[in-house]
């Protein structure tokens, strides 16, 4: 990757690593795994937001598991096995923080199980909705994780992603990119594993927005993060 003036491109730690090829192989297990977590609000968030970075982390040897607000409801069960299947595809875990959509909860309450949830996996980096989002449960996900970062000491990067900009998030601007070109097919197969929430509609949305990142950064596709200004930044800068 290059660097593009003051905003940097992700260009070392896990995401310096190759990707597998056929002709390549499996990537070198790395000496030490990180252990990265995408908390999104619903089955399919953390996909079209980070599905591009989380494969290329998994690709590389690295822990990934993807952290549910909920499971969807009223359709739990179909939505859950359509989040196993694209965890599969990308190489992550899925994880559920046992809330209900649309009727997310931010209390005293809710906070502590979700910091237990976090401290239990330990992780080098967190990425969650940028808070500035139409959805609640976009934004309840987004000010559990950020407390939780807090409480915990801020031990580990943090970073905000974007999903269905102008419909759902609302006043990004990026501190921090990755190239996903190689990754992109992945990334839609997660994505289009989704089928009950029409992903023919909403993948061209996220693709847009990955064009439009890959124009910014000299990429063909990218994802672009902001990280926060108390973040190191060590994993991704």
């Amino acid at each position: 990757m290059k660097s593009i003036s003051r905003r940097s491109v992700i260009s070392q730690g896990a995401l310096a690593l190759p990707l597998a090829s056929a002709a390549q192989g499996p990537p070198a297990e790395p000496k030490r795994k990180t252990k990265v977590i995408v908390a999104g609000g619903h089955p399919g968030d953390p996909e079209y937001a980070c599905g591009g970075i989380a494969a290329r982390y998994s690709a590389a040897g690295h822990d990934v598991a993807f952290l549910y607000l909920n499971k969807g409801e009223p359709n739990g069960a179909v939505r859950t096995a359509e989040a196993e299947k694209a965890c599969e595809i990308l190489g992550a875990r899925p994880l559920w923080a046992g809330q209900l959509d649309g009727k997310a909860i931010v209390d005293s309450e809710h906070y502590e199980s979700f910091q237990k949830i976090i401290a239990a996996e330990k992780p080098d980096v967190l990425f969650t909705h940028w808070p500035v989002d139409n959805h609640r449960d976009h934004r309840a996900i987004s000010m559990l994780s950020y407390d939780a970062w807090l409480r915990l000491g801020k031990h580990f990067e943090f970073y905000y992603f974007e999903v269905s900009d102008g419909e759902d998030t609302l006043m990004f601007s990026p501190s921090h990119y990755v190239d996903i070109t190689a990754v992109e097919l992945r990334k839609r197969a997660a994505c289009y594993a989704h089928a009950s929430q029409t992903p023919e509609r909403y993948y061209p949305l996220q693709d847009e927005v990955a064009r439009f990142r890959g124009v910014e950064s000299g990429h063909t596709r990218a994802e672009a993060f902001i990280r926060h200004v108390w973040s190191e930044g060590k994993l991704l800068l």
